[in-house]
Parts: structure tokens; C-alpha cells; sequence
């Protein structure tokens, strides 16, 4: 294998979901229950991973607790030396279904809030009585000993809240907290109107985070993502596209990232086809972005060529309407007005959020 082998595997194991969150990442056509992998393909899957070199595995979806196969799946991971780590949005977890997934070996488990006040939470994922699922879900983790994260998804709606939630993860014993800005593809650009914040808000976050992070050196890992629009150079896509990750969609297809499907006139190779390893070193979804010979100006000649990796190349394809443009949140890309124009026509009131569902978009 000439390319260095990825450090992760995204295992997305279902578009299924108690929650419908108006800025999930998953894509508008949600895969059916009936289209997923089973057990022993996900199995067979992980060992191809383990013997490229991958170290990690995350389980994801939709809500991967929806599988009642986890708990076999997190101690496959461990038989092949993987550091499992589980996205879940805690609300299916009980004592029984956590004692399950400790005894199976799993290593961390990533916790998703959408508020740190339930009301406004259960409205965005339009589930009443989640937020308090959450909350319950936190106290076992903790109890368990299993090390927490907890995500927290910011947006225009609840921006002012940042203190609360960074305050939450402390009283709750999270080790690591991330304050992540919603990201807009998918659901998030089909909702970018009532999820976008100002300038203003955007400095409230960054200065709330500033502050915890001194308050809290050396208790708890903040990690803070902002919101691309506001950035004057892109975020490297993944750590680079086809660099650092693969991502396994529910249905088999393998991907640099989870919003690669929206890339037309493209193959999506599947590991019903072929393996993981073929695929990573060869597959033209993974290669036609890696590296630095697909870049237009000013990507091509710029210093950060190698930082940024030219920005996300989704980015690019739903704001320019095309992959291969330069990432248009970057100040230097001829595109970049339209990152300025969606900011300036950001309506005063937020409009009702359009849910993820089946069939929906």
C-alpha cells in the first residue's frame, strides 16, 4: 500500500433514529432499514480495517443503538484491536443496554445534546423528553466509568447558551466537551436560514469558550468548531480528502466523507464489491481529490495548500455547484461572494426548521 492507511473508519450503521434533527449530517435519502448491512459483513469489514492499519473504529449513524447486533459489533472491534467509540444520542440507552456494551469492550462513547435546557433541546430534535434521556444517559456513562464526550451543536436558536452547556459537560463528569458550530450540507444547508448566526453571536461563543478553557486547564478538553462562513480559510476536508478517514455508509458504500454521496456522475465503490483496502488505494472517488494535483487557482499556488487540503470539496459543490472548486468560505475564491450573499440575506426571524425525515426533503 502506497498511501498511508486511515487512521479511522466511520461506521455508519443506520439512518435510523428516534431524533430528527434539522441538521443531522446524514444525507437527504436516508437508507431503509431493509438495505442495511448485517453483522457479518460489518465484521468482516472491521477485520479488513484492522489489517490496513486502522486504528479506531466509531460507531455512527442515525442512532447505531437502533442495531440490536452493537453489542457484537463493539466486541469485534475489540478482538481486532480497534479503539471503539460510540456517536449515540443516548436516548436508547438504559442500564441494561450500557452493562452490554461495557462488558463487550467498548473504549469511549460520544454523547450528542442539543441544548443544555430541555425544552429548547426536545424542539430540535423534535422529541419531547430527550433532553432528560440525555441527562440520564450522562449519569450512567460516568458511573460506568466508560470516558464521555459530549457534542453540542451550535446554532443561531441556541448560541447565547453556550456558557450553560460548557457548564453542563462539567457537572455532568464529561471529559471532553466539543462546542461545534452546524456545518451546512446536508439537512444543515436545507436549514441554513434558522441555524446560521451573526457575527455577534459567533464572538459570544468564541469568548465563552476562551473563558472555560481557562477555567477548566487541565479537568476537561474543549474542542470549538466554527461555523465556515465566518472563517476566512477553509477547514481541511477530513484531514484531507482520502487522507486520514474512510467512512462506511449503511448500505456498504465507502466514502471519504460522510457527504461525499451528494457528488454526481461519480461510482461509489461498496465493500460488497471489493475491500477496504482496494478501495483506498484505488478507487477514483478516493484518489480524485487526495493530494494536490486536482487544485484550481487559488488553491494551486497557495501556501496552505497542504493545511487546508483545498477546503471541503461538498462545500464547494453545494455553494459553487461544482466538487472541484475552490472551497468558496475561503476569502480568495472567485466563489466567495456567495458565502457573503447568504450571510447579508440571513433573515431577522428564523424560519420553522424543516425536520429530518424519511421522505422529507
Amino acid at each position: 500500500m502506497t498511501t498511508p492507511p486511515p487512521m479511522s473508519l466511520l461506521a455508519e450503521l443506520t439512518h435510523r433514529c428516534p431524533l430528527q434533527c434539522p441538521y443531522c449530517s446524514n444525507p437527504l435519502r436516508l437508507d431503509t432499514r431493509a438495505a442495511e448491512l448485517d453483522t457479518a459483513t460489518w465484521c468482516r469489514v472491521m477485520d479488513e480495517a484492522a489489517i490496513m492499519g486502522v486504528l479506531q473504529v466509531h460507531f455512527s449513524g442515525g442512532e447505531p443503538m437502533a442495531r440490536s447486533d452493537l453489542p457484537d459489533l463493539v466486541r469485534h472491534a475489540a478482538g481486532v484491536g480497534l479503539y471503539s467509540n460510540l456517536i449515540t444520542s443516548g436516548v436508547l440507552l438504559n442500564p441494561a443496554s450500557l452493562a452490554a456494551l461495557a462488558d463487550a469492550g467498548l473504549d469511549h462513547i460520544q454523547l450528542s445534546f442539543q441544548d443544555a435546557l430541555p425544552d429548547p433541546g426536545d424542539r430540535v430534535a423534535n422529541m419531547t423528553g430527550a433532553h432528560a434521556k440525555k441527562l440520564e444517559a450522562a449519569r450512567l456513562i460516568v458511573a460506568e466509568g466508560i470516558p464521555l464526550t459530549l457534542n453540542f451543536v451550535v446554532h443561531r436558536q441556541n448560541a447565547e447558551r453556550v456558557p450553560a452547556m460548557l457548564l453542563l459537560a462539567e457537572q455532568l463528569g464529561a471529559r471532553r466537551v466539543e462546542i461545534a458550530h452546524t456545518q451546512y450540507y446536508g439537512w444543515g444547508l436545507l436549514n441554513r436560514d434558522a441555524l446560521l448566526p451573526d457575527r455577534a453571536q459567533l464572538a459570544l461563543t468564541e469568548q465563552a469558550v476562551a473563558e472555560a478553557r481557562t477555567r477548566l486547564a487541565g479537568r476537561m478538553t474543549i474542542d470549538f468548531v466554527t461555523p465556515d462562513y465566518y472563517a476566512e480559510e477553509p477547514k481541511p476536508c477530513m484531514g484531507g480528502w482520502g487522507q486520514r478517514f474512510m467512512n462506511v455508509s449503511p448500505t456498504g458504500r465507502v466514502l471519504p466523507c460522510h457527504a461525499a454521496e451528494s457528488i454526481p456522475n461519480v461510482e461509489f465503490p461498496s465493500v460488497a464489491e471489493t475491500s477496504l483496502a482496494d478501495i483506498w488505494e484505488n478507487a477514483p472517488l478516493f484518489t480524485m481529490f487526495r493530494g494536490t494535483d486536482w487544485m484550481p487557482e487559488p488553491c494551486r499556488s497557495c501556501s496552505a495548500q497542504t493545511q487546508d487540503w483545498g477546503g471541503c470539496r461538498c462545500q464547494a459543490l453545494a455553494l459553487a455547484g461544482k466538487a472541484g472548486a475552490a472551497d468558496p468560505v475561503c476569502h480568495k475564491a472567485p466563489d466567495h461572494g456567495i458565502v457573503e450573499r447568504a450571510i447579508a440575506a440571513r433573515p431577522e426571524t428564523p424560519p420553522a426548521f424543516r425536520y429530518r425525515r424519511y421522505g422529507s426533503a
